[in-house]
């Protein structure tokens, strides 16, 4: 028997289905749909590279913005959880600096990491990101190597889960496992993988997606500083019988850049204003007290969303006290005040009104169906994609059919919080 064979076999064993409910939760069908996916992505590398060398399964989850909407670029606080969607991948160390990576539905991708510079030709591409991972690696002081892999990912693009982020972590886990000693810090992970998003890839995010997948679980997250405070939470929404739903309502990322990044440019004016980098370099007195002179300086918008970013930190805060208290009347009080501050103050719910208003109409939506028993918001960076929706068991089915049969079907993801961030399946 191959390893192959061998690693299949493992897949049955209890051993392995008590990692898999770990990971993705128990409901029914969920152990059987993931041992069938990790078997598959074995036989595809069969198939593809007939490896000798072993064969690691390693995954890292997509994350869900809970609170602190667009608070991370100006070193705020957020509150996040990473999802039981993730990124995959079978993967074998190479004795060469190539790197041979199939993922499903993409072209396939090689490249040499003994080169570590920007390609400004690959900015935008999977490529930069595996690249740029490599070199945040190597300028800390880690080993980098080749490997070959095939990924699948159920982090879909424009869901809204970062599946960036996911794919970022992930192969920061597999250089790790493969070269180092497999167990980098998830902060460190974490910088790595936004390094290689903002440097190489060119997206100018901050650092909640990344840290988000890295740490795992229910974390809150204060950016005030260089070395973020993260603080681990143990609530189980499905214990007090609700779900996290996120609604996918179809509308596209594409030639949004531009939006995403007025949001911490208008910010950061502000804060230059007052003498700062960053917003929360500076008191919410002293920013009050500045409205005056700052409305000749600029934007209205901009001051919008400097409140905006003000009351979501206090926001982030309540939250936090509230799951400890086990509150969640008070918690869902303060994510639907979120959602409406995003929508009022921060404006990042729709780009331009006249074509596209889709998360407007899923936010409409919620509000008539949780209004009183529930909570909805904005999910992420918004101007498009997806809402985060927290709805009891008993209203569970009546939701999901309401949304699916606006923005189609599929278009609603039931997720867990996936308790762990990168993690290697052992068999």
């Amino acid at each position: 028997m191959n390893q192959y064979a061998s690693l299949k076999v493992g897949l049955t064993q209890p051993e392995a289905v008590e990692q898999l409910k770990y990971l993705y939760g128990s409901q029914e069908g969920t152990l059987v749909r993931q041992a069938a996916r990790y078997a598959g992505l074995l036989d595809r590398h069969e198939e593809l590279f007939h490896a000798q060398s072993p064969v690691h399964l390693i995954s890292a989850p997509g994350r869900m913005e809970i609170g602190g909407n667009h608070t991370d670029h100006n070193r705020g606080k957020v509150l996040a959880a990473s999802a039981s969607l993730d990124t995959l991948a079978a993967v074998t160390k190479r004795d060469d600096t190539l790197v041979h990576l199939h993922s499903e539905g993409y072209a396939p991708i090689c490249i040499d990491l003994s080169d570590l510079e920007k390609h400004t030709e690959e900015e935008g591409t999977t490529a930069s990101l595996i690249r740029g991972v490599a070199a945040g690696m190597a300028r800390a002081g880690y080993k980098v190597g080749g490997f070959d892999a095939v990924v699948t990912s159920s982090v879909v693009s424009g869901s809204g889960l970062s599946s960036s982020a996911a794919f970022e972590v992930m192969v920061c886990a597999i250089l790790d496992r493969l070269y180092n000693d497999g167990n980098m810090d998830f902060k460190e992970s974490a910088k790595i993988s936004q390094f290689a998003e903002n440097v190489y890839f060119g997206k100018p995010s901050g650092l909640l997606d990344q840290m988000a997948s890295a740490a795992g679980g229910l974390v809150g997250i204060d950016f005030k500083d260089e070395d973020p405070v993260v603080t681990r939470l143990a609530f189980d929404f499905q214990k007090k019988s609700y779900y996290l739903v996120v609604v996918a309502t179809g509308g596209s990322h594409a030639d949004l850049t531009d939006y995403y990044a007025s949001i911490p440019t208008e910010m950061k004016q502000v804060a230059a204003c007052l003498g700062q980098q960053v917003l929360r370099q500076i008191r919410p007195e002293e920013f009050d007290q500045a409205i005056p002179t700052l409305r000749a300086k600029v934007s209205d918008r901009a001051i919008l969303r400097a409140k905006h970013f003000y009351h979501e930190n206090e926001r982030v805060d309540r939250q936090i006290q509230a799951l400890q208290e086990e509150n969640l009347p008070k918690f869902f009080e303060a994510i639907t005040e979120s959602g409406y501050s995003s929508f009022m103050y921060l404006q990042n719910v729709y780009a331009d009104p006249t074509k596209d208003q889709s998360l407007s109409v899923a936010l409409a939506l919620a509000e008539e169906q949780l209004q009183g028993k529930g909570a909805w918001r904005i999910h992420g960076g918004g101007f498009a994609g997806t809402t985060l929706n927290f709805v009891s068991e008993n209203d569970l089915n009546a939701f999901v059919r309401k949304m699916e049969a606006v923005f189609g079907e599929g278009s609603c993801h039931i997720l867990n919080i996936r308790p762990v961030g990168a993690y290697e399946l052992k068999l």
